[in-house]
């Protein structure tokens, strides 16, 4: 078995008592000694929470057309954006599967900054290193980045207690100085809640970590672990790769379709996309509201009232928010919002109504 990769933050998580877990080839923290889940989850969505993502993949695609080439690859339209700006993209194979979804930070019409997922950061370095024109590089830039997430509503205020800048707009950022270290600050976040992503250099990681703690304690501010940031994302109905995207489920299947720039001549799987979109998706995801105390969790099969086999839950936990079990599922086509449906939780037939995610309100602008 691979050894588990470390972020920067490492010693300090084990510090704070975290419970640490293998996630996407990394050893990183689930939740912290003395807090656990839910009250890291209450202080993101009350306060402000700060997550260590280093883990996150990081790659650079540099040389003159740098963007138009990244462009013909990833689903959405980086002509939609200006530099200064970031955008939420899929990267697709021929088939219209995905093989990961990232944000693409557009630096300049040669440079652009990409944030894929830990597990698939070498695969999507891979395909676009193979697929790059003469003059256009692609580099692998994991360990030279690390990533903290800063959200909530106190999230401006702290940011703004180590003199960064907040003034952006939403998935806006800034290539900014913090005690003379370079930052990347970006209005951008993965909880609906108002936050930033705070981009470091690797080694100066800790030293930024140690300020936004210090800083915050006057907002409430708690470090937060994956658990937390599952369940943040899952209230919102934010796809989470592997589990509602992946490379059996295409972003037409998962709604995701306001990703793909639909009138761009060129990106990987536009045939197959297309061509889907354009006969309907034999299963669309829906969220799914418990209605008793059963929890749904991935995999469970969802079926009609009457037993009829209708799909399966792709991501499912316990809302801190709403103290009730909520999920997103693949269902058939035709099931629509307000249907009952059953998930097998563990032998038992536990009645859901399907919904429209967020489950619960939203404001990261």
């Amino acid at each position: 078995m691979a050894q588990l990769r470390r972020s920067p933050l490492y010693d300090r998580h084990v510090g704070l008592g975290a419970k640490m877990a293998a996630f996407g080839g990394w050893e990183m923290p689930i939740e912290y000694a003395g807090r656990g889940v839910l009250a890291e989850h209450q202080a993101v969505r009350e306060a402000v929470g700060v997550f260590d993502v280093s883990h996150l993949g990081k790659a650079e695609v540099v040389g003159v057309g740098a963007a138009a080439f990244v462009d013909a690859c990833l689903t959405n339209d980086l002509g939609r954006i200006s530099p200064g700006q970031a955008q939420y993209t899929l990267c697709c194979d021929e088939n219209g599967g995905v093989v990961d979804d990232l944000i693409a930070y557009l630096v300049s019409a040669e440079r652009v900054l990409l944030v894929p997922n830990a597990a698939n950061n070498a695969e999507v370095v891979a395909r676009l290193a193979a697929a790059a024109p003469t003059g256009v590089t692609v580099t692998d830039r994991h360990a030279d980045l690390g990533v903290l997430a800063v959200q909530g509503p106190a999230s401006a205020k702290l940011v703004e207690a180590l003199g960064l800048p907040t003034g952006g707009d939403y998935m806006s950022f800034t290539e900014a100085s913090w005690q003379g270290r370079p930052v990347i600050v970006c209005r951008s976040g993965y909880t609906g809640e108002r936050g930033f992503e705070l981009l470091p250099r690797w080694d100066d990681t800790p030293a930024l970590w140690d300020a936004l703690l210090a800083a915050g304690e006057p907002f409430g501010v708690s470090p937060a672990g994956l658990g937390a940031r599952d369940t943040l994302r899952t209230e919102m109905g934010y796809p989470l790769h592997g589990q509602d995207l992946s490379a059996s489920i295409t972003p037409v299947q998962a709604r995701s379709g306001w990703a793909v720039g639909w009138n761009k001549e060129r990106f990987w799987g536009r045939g197959a996309l297309a061509a889907e979109r354009a006969a309907g998706a034999a299963r669309l995801l829906w969220g799914l509201r418990a209605t008793g105390r059963a929890i749904p969790r991935p995999h469970m099969a969802v079926t009609s009232a009457s037993g009829e086999p209708l799909g399966e839950v792709t991501s499912g936990t316990f809302s801190p928010t709403l103290r009730q079990g909520i999920g997103l599922a693949l269902l058939a086509r035709g099931v629509a919002e307000g249907d009952t449906v059953h998930v097998d939780v563990r032998g038992r037939p536990s009645p859901m109504t399907v919904v429209r995610p967020p489950f619960v309100p939203s404001s990261p602008k």
